[in-house]
């Protein structure tokens, strides 16, 4: 599996990752949606953005099946995820439940 990914998601931070295809319309609704999370957020969260078709093993190994899939990651481990869009306050929400 991706070492940087790995490193990325063991952080003390919540990470926000967003599982997306170029092709993918719903997904496309989910980037000003990520954006507004980060710029209510700041520092409190990192967001990145892992594209399944050039990213296949990472897909795979989380079993994504379907795009956009939300996960939430803090010290490595999943919190929470989702897929599907989802509206900024109800992300906003899930969030707040993990931050301490």
């Amino acid at each position: 599996m991706n070492t940087k990914f790995n490193e990325i998601i063991a952080s003390n931070n919540l990470v926000l990752v967003d599982f997306y295809a170029d092709w993918c319309g719903p997904c496309k609704m989910m980037s000003p949606i990520l954006q507004e999370v980060k710029s209510n957020l700041k520092d409190h969260i990192k967001i990145i953005k892992v594209n399944v078709d050039q990213h296949q093993d990472l897909a795979q190994h989380f079993m994504v099946r379907g795009v956009p899939t939300l996960m939430l990651f803090k010290q490595g481990k999943m919190l929470w995820r989702q897929s599907g869009v989802l509206q900024t306050n109800d992300l906003l929400n899930i969030i707040a439940t993990h931050l301490n």
